[in-house]
Formats: structure tokens, C-alpha cells, sequence
């Protein structure tokens, strides 16, 4: 799968940037997300770096048929309430390797308020928060750090807004970062 996502990405003129980090077990946050090309932009990625992760995706997706279309992608779906964050949790102690992926903004329209669900989970799993990226005007996708350390929700916030501060989505005017963390 590797030999294919990788030539897909360069057929397409996508460059990968950043290595994934060597963790068995994280929260991967891919932002900006205001297209669902990035889905699959995504997807090529992270069949390239040869990681075991799931994507959340919105419960309303999983209805017949495309259920098994998302299931096929590696997707579960994500239900909006806080017993979600400890059946995450409970994955991660269940698992000897996985990395959960998902859009931090949580929609594809343009948001000023991230959904804080994916710090909680990395708190609560005591995992980490990889920072994954697509850029459209760059071409380029990858990861843009970790942060290892999430016991203050300011702290690793702020961290986030500054990471992708330059970052170019499809469609610019529907990406914001958390403004409440600038």
C-alpha cells in the first residue's frame, strides 16, 4: 500500500513533508478540513506511512450504503457526547498500536471554535497530539509536530493555532484557527 499511496501523491503533485513520529499510539489532528478531497488526500498519506489508525468520522455517514464504504476507508463513527471520549480511551488501552485521526474543526464550513474532543481523548488515553497538515497552495501534506504534553488545554492550544498559522486549505475562506486560543 505504500508503493501505491506514494505514487498516487506524486502522480497527483503532492509532496510529503515531516516524518511521522515513532509513538505506537496518538491522536492525529489533519486540518485544514474544508473540502472532502482532503479525506482522501489524507487517507494516501497515512497509507504511506504504514500506521494502524482509524478516522472519526460524523455518525451520519454510516447509514446503508456508504456505511460500508467508511468502514472499508477505516472510519468509526463519532457520537457527540463526553461517554464517546472514554470509548476512545478505551481503544488505546486495548490496543498495542493505533492512531486516531480526525478534523479538529469537526465540519467542513468555517469555524472559529474547534471541537476540544480530540484534547480530551489524548488526555484522557494519555497519548499524544500529532499535528497533521494538508497545504493546497504548497501541494504538500504531512505532520508539523507533537506535543506530548496536553495537561493544560491553553498551552497545547495555542500550540495548535501556531502551527497552522501558514497553512493553505482548498478553500481558504472556510478555514479559521480556534480564535479562543490566539
Amino acid at each position: 500500500m505504500k508503493g501505491l499511496s506514494e505514487y498516487l501523491l506524486d502522480l497527483l503533485g503532492w509532496e510529503i513533508k515531516g516524518e511521522f513520529p515513532d509513538v505506537k499510539k496518538s491522536i492525529v489532528i489533519f486540518a485544514p478540513h474544508t473540502s472532502y478531497w482532503d479525506g482522501l488526500y489524507g487517507k494516501l498519506y497515512l497509507m504511506n506511512t504504514g500506521i494502524n489508525y482509524k478516522f472519526l468520522s460524523k455518525k451520519e455517514f454510516f447509514k446503508f450504503p456508504m456505511k460500508y464504504f467508511f468502514k472499508a476507508f477505516g472510519s468509526m463513527p463519532v457520537y457527540k457526547n463526553k461517554e464517546y471520549i472514554n470509548q476512545v480511551a478505551e481503544l488505546f488501552n486495548n490496543s498495542k498500536e493505533i492512531h486516531i485521526v480526525l478534523s479538529p474543526e469537526g465540519q467542513l464550513a468555517k469555524t472559529t471554535h474547534w471541537k476540544k474532543g480530540f484534547y480530551y481523548m489524548a488526555e484522557k488515553a494519555n497519548v499524544p497530539i500529532v499535528i497533521g497538515y494538508i497545504d493546497y497552495k504548497k501541494k504538500e501534506l504531512g505532520i508539523k509536530g507533537v506535543i506530548t504534553e496536553t495537561n493544560n488545554i491553553l498551552t497545547t492550544m495555542t500550540e495548535i493555532n501556531k502551527m497552522y498559522k501558514n497553512v493553505n486549505a482548498k478553500y481558504p475562506e472556510n478555514f479559521a484557527t480556534d480564535k479562543r486560543f490566539n
